[in-house]
């Protein structure tokens, strides 16, 4: 458990015998000499007391002897510092008991297993990174070569389903790849992270066309639309995921979900570079379709002006990939709340998981 705020800390560093003639604390700009506290034939040993306040604390050590200069961090002895590698005092962080030791097991939901073929993606119901998707009915097969956009069918009744195989092996929670509403199989390139996606959870509205076998957007993804945007799905799926996780703490087991919040997908709501959203007619209007889109600060344009828009794809996107844009915390404080408010969501009743794995 970390220091709590207003708590002393005593930070000690060891060092070869004769091999220093001081020793410093390095907090950003601050420096301060620690002291020899004591010595054995083999090393001296060194300290320094620091009051934590609210925020993380962030330090390296400096060993000097004669002018030579070390420097001492999370990699261990450097030449140079990199903040990247202080060590690191986060006040009142603690790991839950729960979680020390714990034998957790990962479910990649799509692989897992088919509990209800009824919400199972459908072959060309939609168009994702310019190629129809397909539904993948033979599970013995190997993936394709471009396998992000193919089913194989898994939810979250499939993971319900298996429980009691999966409470038989000693697991003590389950950890979940991500299972927010998403067009890939992975679901790292998040759509809506209010809602499960209906294809893990259940649809219960239906119907509309497919895309043409040759299509390359998503303007005729009637049925997709429906499944994807249709609150009634959206609704009826988290309800399905409040009662797995209910079922799985009946057990005595914990849940924790995979949180992607670096960067969502372009298919995002509040983006909508695919119009899915604009063509549901349910939603306030994506940043990519309109300057004035309240979601306007959640990503960063390179080119701002009225010109830009309708369409602008100058947004960043993660490792230049405009399929994932960067979600722009530093110049929107209403993402900042917009994300911690999902995270709180589902920590909270009647989801109410055990906890995130942040990517």
């Amino acid at each position: 458990m970390e220091p709590k705020e207003g708590e002393r800390v005593r930070l000690r560093l060891r060092t070869a015998k004769a091999d220093a003639d001081q020793v410093y604390y390095i907090e950003g700009e601050k420096e301060a000499v620690m002291k020899k506290t004591a010595s054995d034939p083999y090393f001296d040993y060194y300290e320094h007391e620091i009051v934590v306040a609210s925020d993380q604390v962030l330090y390296h050590f400096k060993v000097k002897k004669n002018k030579e200069i070390c420097l001492y961090n999370r990699l261990g002895p450097v030449d140079e510092a990199d903040p990247e590698f202080n060590f690191k005092i986060t006040p009142g962080f603690y790991t839950p008991d729960w979680a020390k030791g714990a034998v957790m097991y990962q479910i990649f939901t799509d692989r897992f297993c088919n509990g209800d073929p009824d919400n199972d993606v459908e072959s060309m119901e939609y168009v994702y990174i310019g190629k129809p998707v397909y539904r993948v009915k033979d599970w013995g097969r190997n993936p394709s070569t471009m396998d992000v956009g193919c089913f194989y069918g898994g939810d979250l009744k499939g993971v319900g389903d298996k429980l009691d195989y999966i409470q038989s092996l000693g697991v003590e929670a389950i950890y979940l790849n991500p299972v927010f509403v998403s067009p890939s199989n992975h679901k790292y390139d998040c759509q809506d992270y209010e809602h499960i996606d209906p294809h893990f959870g259940r649809i219960v509205k239906d119907g509309g066309k497919l895309v043409d076998k040759n299509g390359t957007d998503n303007r005729q993804a009637e049925r997709y639309v429906t499944r994807a945007a249709a609150r009634e799905n959206l609704e009826a799926s988290d309800a399905l995921f409040a009662e797995l996780v209910e079922e799985i703490h009946r057990r005595g087991m914990k849940v924790i979900l995979d949180g992607v919040f670096n960067h969502c997908g372009s298919f995002n709501k509040w983006l909508d570079v695919e119009e899915i959203y604009e063509r549901s007619g349910d939603y306030e209007p994506g940043a990519y379709l309109t300057k004035d889109s309240p979601y306007h600060s959640f990503f960063q344009f390179h080119d701002d002006s009225d010109e830009a828009w309708p369409r602008n794809r100058t947004y960043d996107g993660w490792w230049g990939h405009d399929t994932l844009p960067k979600l722009n915390y530093e110049g929107s404080e209403k993402l900042v709340k917009y994300i911690l408010n999902v995270a709180k969501k589902w920590i909270s009743p009647p989801y109410s998981v055990d906890g995130w794995r942040l990517d």
